[in-house]
């Protein structure tokens, strides 16, 4: 079991991420909804799982080949872990609700550049890896729990982009295209180089 740990442990953290956008899908108020989603990087935080946006953050501080394959197989147990949970709401009462509501942000999504999803992709995870590191490191609990409530809700509310995230929306919507996995593979590389920005700065403060 020990050597499917890390695989398993990405699905949960998918899965957590996928629970936090239902959250959001269900609340009209955007600024509440932003609030609930947190509990998804809350979860992922407190139980120790892996997701992707917060783990590449420490890329440099691992040896890279092995991190490489590790980051993959974290990505790719997120986004199974976020497709799980589309399908199972999708079975329940609330599965048209959460179609129609994903498919209002996915079209978004579709009708944006590749360029902007990019952009919006770093942003969203400066501040995903600044509320992991705020858990990781502030002495106080109550730091820890602010640290992550207020990266969320911000990025949320500034509409950046959560590679995990977009995966549950456009799994619930049902958008199974080349130009929609396409679009998810630029918010992932976005996502990449946004956690690796403060890591970075953080090294060159060391020399």
């Amino acid at each position: 079991m020990k050597k499917y740990k890390d695989f398993i442990y990405s699905i949960m953290a998918g899965t957590f991420i996928a629970l936090g956008g239902v959250v959001f899908l269900m609340i009209d108020n955007k600024y509440l909804g932003s609030l609930m989603f947190a509990v998804g990087l809350f979860g992922v935080c407190t139980l120790g799982y892996n997701l992707f946006t917060g783990k590449v953050g420490y890329f440099f501080y691992n040896e890279k080949k092995s991190y490489t394959k590790f980051l993959l197989k974290v990505l790719i147990g997120n986004a199974l872990g976020a497709i799980l949970i589309a399908f199972l709401l999708s079975l329940s009462r609330n599965g048209e609700f959460l179609q129609e509501k994903a498919l209002t942000l996915v079209n978004t999504k579709l009708n944006d550049t590749y360029l902007s999803l990019f952009v919006l992709g770093i942003m969203c995870n400066i501040f995903v890896v600044f509320g992991v590191e705020e858990y990781k490191t502030n002495p106080h609990d109550l730091g820890k729990y602010l640290g992550i409530i207020f990266a969320v809700m911000v990025f949320i509310l500034a509409g950046f982009e959560h590679s995990v995230a977009d995966i549950f929306y456009f799994a619930m919507a049902g958008v199974w295209t080349l130009d929609g996995f396409l679009r998810i593979l630029v918010i992932v590389l976005g996502n990449a180089v946004g956690g690796l920005l403060v890591p970075s700065v953080r090294l060159l403060e060391r020399e």
